[in-house]
């Protein structure tokens, strides 16, 4: 995956996100606090917000040029976006949810029943999505992102409304998804164990602006115990 930010600018009430940089990572990272932009630089490649000023370009592709006046929809920008909540339909079953965004046109299809294998969701396919528990609901809505076959995965704190337990589940599930179809995604967290291990490339965001940018091993640093600090020296 290779990301291009081009003088965006996007205002954010107080603030403005601000970028100019060019990404190249299989896996990336976003880690910040709260209200520092994370969602919103999702909301930009997806489509979901405009940005006031620059170019976004994936993979050679110019999602917008303000400019230009130039966008792609984000119907048809091919990105899975997996949000805190699901957002799922709960009026209908899991099967009904999987196979409602079903493959891109023009994309590689991704199995049905691969997916759900690795997923485990065989049992739960009949069920409606209000029976589900949280780490279901979030194993039902990644799937069916990955059954978009999109070209780039949007992950924005999938694991945060999961308890212990659910989210060492779902983290090894995330981790056999991306061994298994090998999409590139965004992954944004306030944990930075998670990133490290489902992402090679972190960026840092505060008030809207990139403050740190690199490989994990970098951007963090572990002491003899398990508490991660952002580095001072880079």
């Amino acid at each position: 995956m290779k990301l291009v930010f081009d003088k965006v600018v996007l205002p954010l009430g107080d603030f403005a996100l601000e970028l100019d940089l060019s990404l190249e990572a299989k896996t990336l990272g976003l880690f910040g606090r709260s209200g520092s932009g994370k969602t919103s630089l999702l909301d930009l490649i997806a489509g979901v917000r405009r940005p006031a000023s620059g170019r976004i370009i994936l993979d050679e592709v110019v999602l917008i040029d303000c400019s230009a006046r130039s966008i792609v929809p984000s119907r048809e920008r091919g990105m899975g976006y997996v949000s805190q909540e699901g957002a799922l339909f709960p009026h209908l079953s899991v099967e009904q949810n999987l196979r409602y965004g079903e493959k891109r046109k023009g994309a590689v299809v991704i199995s049905f029943d691969r997916v759900i294998s690795v997923l485990n969701l065989r049992t739960l396919l009949q069920r409606r999505i209000a029976h589900l528990s949280g780490g279901e609901k979030q194993r039902v809505a990644l799937a069916r992102a990955l059954l978009s076959s999109p070209r780039l995965l949007l992950l924005d704190e999938p694991l945060s409304s999961l308890d212990a337990v659910l989210r060492e589940e779902t983290m090894e599930l995330l981790e056999q998804a991306r061994r298994e179809f090998q999409i590139p995604w965004i992954y944004v967290s306030h944990a930075p164990w998670e990133l490290q291990r489902l992402c090679t490339e972190i960026l840092v965001l505060d008030q809207g602006r990139v403050i740190k940018q690199g490989p994990v091993e970098k951007v963090f640093m572990v002491r003899s115990e398990p508490v991660w600090r952002l580095r001072e020296d880079d």
